[in-house]
């Protein structure tokens, strides 16, 4: 499975963290960094996260992971390139009256990332660098990546919306 990576300076370290990780975990993942390829503190997130989005847009079968200070402003320009559909992960901080899947109380903060495939087939995660520890990056990938989108109708019909 190929993976298209990028960041910010803002995500920069994350990123770097995520890759070794990723490339190490023996599942065949083939990890392809988008930049950036050094610690720039005046550096753009968009001209790394076009690279990303991009890429994944035109390869329907990969995932794209992008790292940025809030990862807002990474899956707002993400979701501009046709065929990509970025979600964003905080981290372990769920909102306040969250509901599960099934509409029972949750505390899982990794609801939102099971959801954004089960639900929107998200192929491109965006991490909000400054809110999130590795760990708690490294889970929400796998998870990603784990998780299959449901293919429900409902599901589909939604998606196809969007293009």
């Amino acid at each position: 499975m190929k993976i298209f990576i990028g960041a910010d300076h803002a995500g920069y370290e994350l990123k770097e963290i995520l890759k070794t990780y990723l490339s190490g975990l023996g599942m065949g993942y083939e990890v392809e960094d988008k930049g950036a390829s050094s610690f720039n503190a005046d550096d753009d997130y968009p001209d790394f996260i076009k690279l990303v989005a991009e890429a994944v847009g035109s390869n329907k079968e990969s995932f794209g992971i992008i790292l940025g200070g809030s990862g807002q402003g990474e899956a707002m320009y993400a979701n501009r390139v046709a065929g990509v559909r970025a979600a964003v992960f905080y981290g372990a901080s769920p909102a306040a009256g969250a509901v599960d899947i099934k509409g029972k109380a949750s505390n899982d903060p990794f609801e939102i990332v099971k959801l954004s495939r089960a639900h929107n087939d998200a192929n491109i995660l965006s991490i909000g660098a400054r809110f999130v520890s590795p760990d708690e990056a490294k889970f929400a990938v796998e998870l990603f990546l784990n998780t299959k989108f449901s293919g429900e109708e409902r599901h589909q019909r939604r998606i196809n919306k969007l293009a």
